[in-house]
């Protein structure tokens, strides 16, 4: 989508449709108070009469209002003012774009970033305006044609009120730009049907990547050389599956030769039908989204390839499948893994852990700043924090503290679990170093707990997006996340 900034009065702004909020228990202020002297009391009089009550969520177009040379003006209900916060600004600008999706548009503007949201600044305003903008733009057709006929919004201008320096209103557009172009990414990988994305269109696509910005090397390993490194966690998972497995490999310099880069590792399981531990039949279409911590990764080095930052960045996705065959990893199996520890597999639905310890220690040859593993690791991930945020843990306290505040910021948010020497002992095993489950207390924990042990040598932290990687049910769909957290991170990073 195309952004813009525009400036002067609302009522002045030639433009198709331009959008407005109005609260429910307040008079109109601001750039709704100019629209309303320009149109002579045309939207108070509304008001007043409970045509346009300004519940939240609410939306109303008004058409052909005099004084005013917008075709149209799409009210959008904020709710009550004491209510209103980051989150409401959030939920009334994404109701807005669903309703301008809707309509028959290719140009709007939006004076909703001219409203005062908890003391943030006018660019925090409209980079969150315009992320939200592309997120509810997005598209699948790779498979499918669109439903309906209606015309695209194609361009989105940004009211800039009194603003005068608009600087920093550039900034943020470009921000929400290299964090759209991720995100969109990850998206579209992950409502890839199983059948095409496989880990060998995993390892084309990073090619593509890598061709599409000359800063991002890419390497890709396959079968020979990972027995031959002895990948044994990863190879396992592996056996079942027709489709080969991969190892692929992201190196940005953006930095020194000598700065230690900022890793992370994506589990890239493109179809997880839970192998001998077979999964229940409804909902398993959505363990295409398995990868999705893989197209996580993906997303990342799609933005920090737009963006070219001055650090460097390594990004690492072990890509299999796990499915039933007669030559599956059994329960009872045990694995030898990178590291050279054992693991006695009690339930190989547990095989998103075991790809990606192998690839935690594979990360150790690249003297890591810090790693990040990103998974959608765990049901139990789901159940403790539900779709709204993604479980962090780490044994790292500063860490922890830094991916939380990039989490704040982009409204990307995780939680962090306790990732106490208490939980280990659940892993024991009379028969190897580890077993790769803990049983049912604790599900998530006890899985960040086995990849620690894999993660000794260096600052890492582990996020489970089991719960925020997709939706389900009427708006199923990949979401993106967390490339904002992970790309505001990387940014906080290189100042």
């Amino acid at each position: 989508m195309e952004f813009s900034l525009v400036s002067g009065a609302p009522q002045g702004i030639q433009t198709p449709c331009l959008v407005a909020p109005v609260f429910q228990d307040a008079e109109p202020g601001g750039e709704l108070l100019q629209l309303d002297r320009a149109s002579r009391g045309r939207i108070s009089a509304l008001i007043e009469t409970g045509d346009l009550p300004g519940r939240r969520g609410q939306t109303d177009v008004l058409r052909g209002l005099p004084g005013i040379k917008a075709e149209r003006l799409l009210l959008v209900g904020m709710g009550k003012r004491g209510d209103f916060d980051e989150s409401r600004y959030r939920q009334a600008t994404t109701e807005a774009m669903k309703r301008l999706m809707g309509m028959a548009v290719k140009a709007a503007a939006s004076c909703l970033p001219g409203l005062e949201v908890g003391g943030r600044p006018p660019a925090w305003r409209i980079q969150v305006a315009a992320q939200i903008a592309e997120e509810c733009a997005y598209r699948y057709t790779e498979t499918v044609k669109p439903k309906n006929g209606i015309p695209q919004l194609e361009r989105l201008a940004f009211a800039t009120g009194r603003v005068r320096q608009t600087g920093p209103l550039d900034a943020a557009l470009e921000h929400a730009r290299i964090i759209s172009a991720g995100q969109a990414l990850t998206r579209r990988l992950g409502d890839l049907p199983p059948n095409i994305c496989t880990p060998a269109f995993l390892a084309e696509e990073a090619r593509k990547l890598a061709k599409r910005h000359p800063h991002v090397e890419v390497e890709i390993l396959e079968r020979k050389q990972l027995e031959e490194m002895g990948a044994g966690a990863l190879m396992g998972v592996a056996r079942g599956g027709a489709n080969e497995p991969r190892l692929i490999v992201f190196k940005y310099r953006g930095g020194s030769e000598d700065d230690r880069p900022q890793v992370l590792v994506g589990k890239g399981v493109t179809f997880d039908s839970g192998g001998i531990s077979l999964k229940p039949g409804p909902a398993m279409d959505e363990m295409k989204y398995d990868m999705c911590g893989g197209a996580t990764v993906f997303g990342v080095m799609e933005s920090v390839g737009h963006w070219k930052p001055g650090i460097n960045v390594v990004g690492i996705v072990p890509a299999v499948e796990n499915m039933p065959d007669g030559n599956s990893y059994r329960p009872g199996d045990i694995l030898t893994s990178l590291s050279g520890q054992t693991i006695e597999i009690l339930n190989t639905d547990a095989e998103g852990r075991l790809i990606l310890c192998d690839a935690l220690t594979y990360a150790e040859r690249f003297k890591p700043a810090a790693v990040i593993d990103i998974a959608t690791l765990t049901g139990a991930c789901v159940i403790a924090l539900g779709r709204h945020a993604s479980g962090l843990m780490t044994p790292h306290d500063d860490f922890a503290e830094e991916l939380l505040a990039a989490g704040e910021e982009s409204f990307d948010r995780a939680w962090r679990l306790p990732l106490w020497v208490d939980y280990q002992q659940q892993l024991d095993s009379n028969f190897a170093d580890m077993a790769n489950v803990g049983g049912k207390e604790a599900g998530a924990i006890t899985a960040g707990c086995f990849l620690w042990r894999f993660a000794k040598d260096y600052r890492w932290a582990h996020l489970d997006i089991a719960g925020t990687a997709w939706l389900t049910g009427k708006e199923k769909g990949a979401t993106g996340r967390p490339v904002p957290l992970l790309v505001q991170y990387l940014m906080d990073r290189a100042g």
